[in-house]
């Protein structure tokens, strides 16, 4: 059976699922999708151990036990949608805006995640969730800069002859696109990893430039310095297709690689030598091209960052070849009805004239724990937690079990297992799993659309996402139409107007129409149709029109308390919090992990093996050493996101992450955190 991986990834691949006497005993790539190309990560080939795994919660469970023990019962599906719903009513009977739905990526899926729930939390007027824990900050960037989550096709990196990798671990995070950019490497190309960690993906390449956390646009800046002075410009690609090129030149001139250097803690002669082979390509018509993932918007300038990155490939018209330009995310290359998928029209006459209020999925630990206001509005009385698992993976993540553990929190989680946020409910409903349901996927990484169909039958009492939020508005009392609609149906929604569904039944996947080249002529998606280095939009929010680089909230100072910037990139074998119960691949990683240099290490006496407290003002974290090549000096890296109840004191890496937001798209800033490290004095 044909399906798709549902989880938050660029590759969005297709999946075949074996299936023997009803029961799914592989899950391999598709060796038809090209994009897939029968290959999948060692996580989701290994999906069947999540599917059947021994610790699945199959029933609907009742807390029976202070919140947090993970102490429940099981009850029956009506009983549980009974409890439920009066709970809500009551609720909503005075405000429904005490009512927030908390959810993100556990699938990317469109039925599965924002179908038939958006459409239950607009009837409800519930509060809106601002979805900003990944993404938010580069996604503005590209939107000031290019118009939209827009870029080079994937494939076409395999014919560039220069790529920059920038902040993204693409072996581990990004399979398929390292597919092309080792071909591309067969083929001469030269490959520059550019971040903090030496990870993997940096050992493959050519050259490694190992910068500070959260000196991406200064790089950025130095880069066009260069380009400027020495005239390595594409003259005519920024008359005819730029905006604001005479005011970025200015800011460029600012940044010579000397102050580059100093502010990224790397050599002039990298700054140079990068700029001249970037430069270069443009003037010999060789195509160059950036790979950047979202690891570099996790700081307080994130959005400037990615807005500085996305300018250059115009400077040197690199835009003209199909295999030039920048990829940071795909997503905006599809337009989805999104009015027709969770209905907004739903929404209760009181708000008319006032959508419900915006709380923003990054700053949970805080507003779980705030009080009623005429400027915050109601108290949150009521939580909705599906396709995510905040106790873990939120920033601050003190605050957060704080704010679960409030007696008079009503707090629902749809779960496949019992994770830090499941111990934490009142009530517990078992949800599918990717082989049990229907759903509709696109991608942050390519441009295809993919079907999933369900391969076998949901295992026990489990329901769908779209399902269980169908069943809550049955028991409330509403009999809307757009209730009725099955999972099925929801997927032939989901694709109307994009692709042929048919297309999708019958091969699993089909490809968006889009030029292969976007923006060889200009034709770029912002107000003025060109590449905006200046941006009249963010000029009349008050904000700086140009990109540049701004230092981090928590600067690392020697000598101070806190003199060591931490970075929580996650580890291989994880996905975010998923996986992370899946034995086989919990083995491969050991342990909870904080990479450390030999200088670091061995200035605090501190060996590989030892167990140290890493701590700062919001909190401390116990986890084991290892002394590693893969940290510069005075940077240390948490692996993540172990889920609290495996690490040594039942807390991880979010203990010591902060709660403060970017730039731009009020993002998370989770790798701009300062930390003191010390060997721990008990095991």
């Amino acid at each position: 059976m044909l399906g798709a991986c549902p989880h938050d990834c660029p590759d969005t691949c297709s999946l075949q699922t074996t299936v023997r006497n009803g029961i799914a005993i592989k899950v391999q790539g598709n060796p038809h999708h090209p994009q897939t190309n029968g290959v999948l990560c060692a996580k989701v080939s290994r999906y069947t151990e999540r599917t059947y795994h021994p610790e699945r919660i199959l029933h609907p469970l009742k807390r029976v036990g202070p919140k947090g023990s993970g102490q429940f019962e099981q009850v029956s599906w009506g009983s549980a949608l009974a409890d439920i719903a009066q709970c809500l009513k009551t609720i909503a009977a005075v405000d429904p805006q005490a009512i927030l739905p908390y959810s993100y990526a556990g699938t990317m899926g469109q039925v599965q995640s924002e179908s038939m729930a958006a459409r239950f939390f607009n009837k409800l007027g519930a509060s809106r969730l601002e979805r900003t824990i990944c993404a938010a900050a580069g996604g503005e960037g590209l939107r000031y800069t290019l118009g939209g989550k827009v870029g080079m096709r994937v494939e076409f990196f395999a014919e560039s002859r220069l790529i920059l990798i920038w902040g993204s671990n693409s072996i581990g995070s990004n399979l398929h696109f390292w597919r092309y950019a080792q071909e591309a490497k067969r083929r001469g190309a030269t490959l520059v990893c550019i971040d903090p960690r030496r990870s993997e993906t940096a050992d493959k390449c050519h050259q490694h430039i190992a910068l500070r956390p959260g000196t991406d646009a200064a790089l950025a800046l130095g880069l066009m310095h260069e380009l400027v002075v020495n005239d390595w410009l594409d003259h005519a690609y920024l008359r005819d297709h730029c905006l604001g090129w005479d005011a970025l030149r200015e800011r460029a001139l600012q940044w010579p690689p000397e102050r580059v250097a100093e502010v990224c803690g790397i050599s002039v002669d990298e700054v140079r030598n990068l700029a001249r082979a970037w430069g270069e390509c443009g003037k010999q018509g060789e195509p160059a091209a950036i790979r950047m993932n979202y690891g570099l918007q996790r700081v307080r300038g994130g959005g400037n960052a990615v807005r500085a990155i996305a300018c250059l490939p115009a400077l040197t018209g690199a835009w003209r070849h199909r295999a030039g330009g920048v990829l940071l995310s795909s997503s905006g290359s599809v337009a989805l009805d999104r009015a027709a998928i969770e209905r907004p029209d739903l929404l209760p006459a009181q708000f008319a004239k006032q959508a419900p209020r915006t709380i923003n999925m990054s700053t949970i630990g805080d507003d779980l724990l705030r009080p009623g206001s005429a400027e915050f509005g109601p108290q949150v009385q009521a939580l909705i937690v599906y396709n995510s698992n905040p106790v873990a993976v939120a920033p601050e993540s003190g605050k957060v079990v704080a704010g679960f553990a409030r007696p008079d929190l009503f707090t629902v989680v749809l779960e496949h297992f019992h994770t830090d946020t499941a111990d934490y409910a009142d009530y517990v409903l078992p949800a599918t799993t990717q082989l049990e349901h229907w759903d509709v996927h696109t991608s942050y990484g390519h441009t295809d659309m993919l079907l999933n169909r369900p391969a076998i039958a949901p295992l026990g009492e489990a329901r769908s996402n779209a399902g269980i939020f169908r069943d809550l508005a049955q028991a409330m009392g509403w009999d809307d139409a757009c209730f009725q609609e099955d999972d099925a149906s929801l997927c032939r929604t989901a694709a109307k107007g994009a692709v042929d569904f048919d297309a999708l039944l019958q091969h699993g996947f089909a490809s968006l129409s889009l030029p292969e080249a976007p923006f060889a002529e200009g034709g770029f998606l912002t107000p003025s149709g060109k590449c905006e280095f200046y941006s009249e939009r963010l000029a009349a929010q008050g904000l700086d029109g140009l990109p540049d680089h701004i230092p981090n909230y928590e600067l690392p100072q020697a000598g101070g308390a806190y003199p060591l910037a931490m970075i929580s990139p996650p580890a291989r074998n994880f996905l975010n919090s998923t996986f992370v119960n899946v034995k086989s691949l919990r083995d491969i990683e050991g342990q909870p992990l904080l990479e450390i240099s030999a200088a670091d290490a061995a200035s605090r006496g501190i060996t590989s093996g030892d167990v140290v407290r890493i701590f700062n003002d919001r909190g401390e974290y116990r986890c084991v050493a290892e002394v590693s090549p893969r940290a510069r000096t005075g940077v240390v890296h948490g692996l993540g996101i172990w889920w609290r109840k495996l690490g040594l004191d039942g807390s991880n890496v979010n203990q010591l992450t902060s709660q403060s937001l970017t730039d731009l798209g009020r993002g998370p800033t989770f790798y701009d955190c300062v930390v003191q490290v010390e060997k721990s004095l008990s095991a």
